[in-house]
């Protein structure tokens, strides 16, 4: 019945997701879950900052503005006593729709410009609906309590898409590059729902 849904509106790609190209389709259902155990002890990662709202632009179409994605990314930034040159990677909520993909590109660019490594991890897990902003926070918690950690790769076919403003995707050319102590994951969701995450490295 989820499959069917997403796809009478025409947001399910037949291929795996291509988020941000000029051939993106639509998402591929997945499935997945993750848990954490949240503890006062000063281990591992830490949740630094969260922002948070829903703007009801539409039942299930996303603000073309952008104005929702931006407000949470720069409410978790507030939230965290953080500026955007302080976030080293940003774990996109990445659909590869037409509409989620343009809208998050333009709050990306006005938040973070077009230099922070960013990329969706929805070709690799799908897109787990309820579960996406767990397993998307779980993958940021492993880059910042893991030493050696890499990027995320950013997997799409790499066919620039001329009406998005410039984000850096992650590619072979910057995968090496280290999260630094701070990354920031976003999930949006219908209805205008959106939640921006900071994790930071313990040190």
């Amino acid at each position: 019945m989820t499959v069917q849904g997403f796809n009478s509106l025409e947001a399910v790609s037949t291929r795996v997701c291509n988020p941000f190209s000029a051939n993106r389709e639509g998402i591929n259902i997945g499935e997945g879950g993750a848990l954490f155990v949240v503890s006062n002890e000063p281990k591992g990662a830490e949740l630094c900052g969260v922002g948070e709202g829903s703007d009801a632009h539409h039942i299930s179409a996303p603000d073309p503005s952008g104005q929702g994605a931006c407000r949470s990314m720069s409410e978790a930034l507030s939230d965290a006593g953080l500026n955007a040159t302080d976030i080293g990677y940003v774990n996109l909520h990445g659909t590869a729709t037409a509409l989620n993909d343009h809208m998050e590109a333009i709050a990306m660019h006005q938040v973070f410009g077009a230099d922070t490594p960013c990329s969706s991890t929805k070709p690799l897990t799908g897109h787990t609906l309820g579960a996406a902003g767990a397993i998307e926070a779980a993958i940021c918690w492993l880059l910042t309590t893991s030493e050696d950690s890499v990027l995320p790769l950013h997997k799409w076919d790499g066919v620039q898409d001329s009406e998005l403003p410039g984000i850096n995707l992650v590619g072979v050319h910057n995968q090496s590059e280290s999260p630094g102590k701070y990354v920031l994951s976003n999930s949006f969701a219908f209805g205008g729902n959106n939640i921006s995450l900071i994790f930071g490295r313990v040190s």
